[in-house]
């Protein structure tokens, strides 16, 4: 069968590899129906994202069909649609054991350590799957878009009335706008791109956005009654973006990280010492944020209709894909479609 590889970075290529063979104890055969594209996908294309290697299938925000289950298999069975939790953990592990299965030191995230779901058929531990009775495909592969963005407001523990500044409007910042619209606490997206900033505003229902300046302190700090935000989170993986983040940060506030970068992060001591602020890092999302997410868009919680502004086929994604890394293509969230 068919299957989409990144050779290197920037070099796709359509390659020719085994059909797999029956599910094993514990594992479920599943085919892909739907695959998101993220800036895990535009880094890992781009040679920016450090976990990445090289050659790799990758696709990791999954819609999917099981086909097949292997022996002891009893949450899933052939037909079922599932979300894909692609983080492939050791249960044994210190930091599974712990309840943190989402930086498990053997941790193999699909499409990024391992092959992932750019083709059509592939065998998975079937404790990563996800049911929906109700959910569509397209809806399925973006919870775990949506899953990044709840365990980063779950990290933050930002509450109601509180500012939060979310820095990037792209998926990963609009994630985490839709967890942070949750709680019921007052909103500033800060992006470079205007496009982006009326889609807050206009779809998202965002009321305050900024854009970066040599006055943006300033510019918050009359968003935020003079005092900076408590809770600050910075979605762009862009290393100047976050080592000016621990500038905007309240008295006793916090810093949450949730993009990557390779490069150098720093600031002088005393900015984020003076505040007493805390620094946290995001890193996948947990098992339980799958399961809230499916049971939100199903109640009507969460509206995906918005997410989807670009589709691909399997087909033509080689051609299309680079395209995804620029900005003035508009991308929110592209979709491949792999089967129906």
């Amino acid at each position: 069968m068919k299957a989409l590889q990144l050779a290197e970075p920037k070099a796709w290529r359509q390659i020719d590899i085994p059909h797999p063979e029956k599910p094993g104890p514990g594992e479920a055969l599943v085919r892909v129906h739907r695959v998101g594209i993220c800036g895990t996908d535009i880094s890992g294309y781009l040679g920016k994202m450090p976990f990445f290697s090289y050659p790799r299938i990758p696709g990791h925000e999954l819609g999917v069909e099981v086909v097949e289950v292997g022996a002891g298999v009893t949450n899933v069975k052939a037909g079922d649609r599932c979300s894909v939790e692609p983080y492939i953990n050791d249960p044994e592990s210190y930091a599974s054991r712990h309840g943190r299965p989402n930086c498990c030191e053997k941790l193999q995230v699909l499409g990024v350590h391992r092959d992932g779901g750019m083709r059509p058929f592939f065998t998975l531990p079937a404790r990563k799957l996800h049911v929906s009775k109700k959910l569509a495909f397209d809806q399925l592969a973006l919870v775990e878009t949506l899953a990044i963005g709840c365990h980063a407001t779950n990290r933050s523990q930002v509450a109601e009335g509180e500012y939060c500044l979310i820095i990037g409007a792209g998926p990963i910042g609009l994630a985490t706008l839709e967890f942070v619209k949750l709680t019921g606490a007052k909103i500033i997206m800060l992006d470079m791109n205007d496009t982006r900033l009326k889609f807050c505003r206009e779809v998202m229902g965002v009321q305050h956005t900024v854009k970066p300046s040599d006055k943006l302190e300033q510019d918050l700090r009359d968003l935020t009654e003079g005092h900076l935000p408590e809770v600050v989170i910075d979605a762009t993986g862009n290393n100047a973006s976050m080592s000016a983040a621990f500038g905007y940060v309240a008295p006793g506030g916090r810093l949450v990280y949730v993009g990557i970068t390779t490069d150098e992060v720093n600031f002088r001591h005393p900015i984020f010492h003076r505040p007493e602020g805390t620094l946290l890092c995001s890193r996948n999302a947990l098992p339980a944020d799958f399961t809230r997410i499916i049971g939100l868009i199903e109640e009507g919680q969460i509206n995906t209709q918005p997410w989807i502004t670009h589709r691909a086929s399997f087909d033509n994604l080689i051609e299309i894909f680079p395209s995804y890394t620029r900005p003035e293509t508009g991308v929110i969230k592209a979709v491949v479609e792999v089967g129906e």
